[in-house]
């Protein structure tokens, strides 16, 4: 009787998912599964809500500890020298990026790589709640390094689950419906960071209080989301063992030179880094003097709005054409900078909303180019290229991300708002690029 019951409530449970499932990707077709298996297929109801759940949970993390805001405001108030609290966002970025070149040759080797993500992200909780006991613990230079070394460490450990993330994405859920997923995911996620964002700018907490509870809250989001996505049902892959890491890079630079897709789509991703470098000098070039931590709050929850206003959006129309979604992403961030940058040169950027605006409508920009490129690049690529192209990609950006730190010299010298005005021509050309990109989700005759 009760293996009977049993039964019977697992069939429920699916008959449950079934339907959310269904409700939420609105497909008049009927779900075929054009670009995985079959029997990957039956389990993509139940995998679809655990990607999205997981992937929730970490995009809340990342709000909260955001190194650009959160984590410099922490250094800043412990005192930490001003250099170290300079290398927050390249060690976070490129840490994140320039290590999956190497560890993708590794990790093709891995028949089921929903387990080397889970790890990822368990160690990104440790590194996370790390921070948070340093924030309670240590001042100074001390407390500076261990944050540096612990954000390290938590780059690095995204750099894994980066390069298996599109990989297990691209068996488990159907190409048509990836983009609903992630940008589903990214809005869930903005609900927590907002209401994140609305405590720091109300301060009706302590604030280092707060801070801290929100880096031992994204430590325990990353955990919660290694035990979700343990559970994924995942199909055995493609493998190719017994290759070295070198040879492996090898490998994936004979793409680049191969690919003239996979070029342009890099071209396209360099050139709308602006999107996310920026933010910054957009802050600095219209702030007042005195706002620091009411400033935390906006830049947050101006972050968080735009995501959850966007996110859902832009997967469903990177769906149905991510190339498309890169050109008007890059159209509106071109016309942003270009607009800041006037503004800035003509002294009138600081007054009234104008800057809230204007950062408000570059996040929307910024969504959309992360999920279109993000889904432009799983449907691009086949299973047996997929790691590889992810990995190529996200290394190459990691370097251009690093030659980034150059716009500081261009601000000291020529002030932030020629940076902006540069920036806004790189999302120009970022037009031009994106239009020469095949449209990968039209199905193949």
């Amino acid at each position: 009787m009760a293996s009977k019951s049993n039964t019977a409530q697992s069939t429920t449970t699916r008959s449950t998912t079934e339907k959310a499932f269904q409700s939420i990707i609105i497909d008049d077709e009927g779900r075929a599964c054009a670009d995985i298996p079959e029997s990957a297929c039956k389990q993509e109801p139940g995998n679809f809500f655990k990607h999205v759940g997981a992937l929730a949970l970490t995009k809340s993390a990342d709000g909260l500890i955001d190194p650009k805001l959160v984590l410099s405001w922490l250094m800043t108030s412990l005192g930490a020298p001003v250099a170290l609290i300079g290398l927050l966002v390249p060690v976070r970025e490129a840490g994140a990026l320039l290590p999956q070149l190497l560890t993708a040759g590794f990790l093709r080797r891995l028949q089921r790589r929903k387990w080397a993500w889970a790890v990822g992200s368990l160690v990104q909780g440790l590194a996370a709640a790390t921070i948070g006991l340093v924030a309670i613990t240590m001042t100074g230079a001390a407390a500076g390094w261990a944050i540096v070394i612990a954000l390290a460490i938590l780059a690095l450990a995204r750099s894994i689950c980066s390069v298996c993330y599109k990989d297990v994405l691209g068996k488990t859920i159907d190409k048509s419906r990836r983009g609903t997923a992630t940008g589903l995911a990214g809005s869930i996620a903005s609900v927590t960071v907002i209401i994140y964002a609305l405590a720091l700018s109300a301060s009706l907490f302590d604030r280092m209080t707060l801070v801290t509870g929100g880096l031992f809250l994204a430590g325990a989001a990353w955990i919660a989301s290694a035990l979700l996505f343990a559970t994924l049902q995942e199909q055995a892959g493609a493998t190719e063992g017994g290759k070295s890491a070198l040879r492996e890079a090898w490998k994936n630079f004979s793409y680049l030179r191969d690919d003239h897709q996979l070029r342009r789509f890099i071209l396209t991703r360099g050139l709308l880094t602006a999107t996310a470098l920026a933010p910054p000098f957009m802050i600095a070039v219209g702030s007042q003097a005195g706002e620091g931590y009411g400033r935390l709050g906006f830049l947050v929850l101006a972050s968080a709005l735009a995501s959850l206003l966007s996110s859902f959006v832009w997967g469903r129309l990177s769906d149905r054409s991510s190339r498309k979604v890169l050109i008007f992403a890059a159209t509106v961030a071109a016309i942003i900078l270009a607009a800041t940058s006037w503004l800035a040169f003509a002294g009138t950027l600081g007054g009234g909303y104008i800057l809230p605006v204007l950062l408000f409508g570059l996040m929307i920009a910024y969504q959309g180019v992360r999920l279109g490129r993000s889904t432009h690049l799983v449907d691009m690529a086949d299973k047996d290229t997929r790691a590889a192209y992810t990995a190529l990609s996200n290394t190459i950006i990691g370097l251009l991300l690093l030659a980034g730190g150059l716009f500081s010299l261009v601000a000291n010298w020529f002030g932030g708002e020629m940076v902006l005005a540069i920036m806004a021509g790189m999302s120009g050309l970022a037009i031009s690029a994106a239009w020469g990109l095949a449209e990968v989700q039209r199905t193949q005759e």
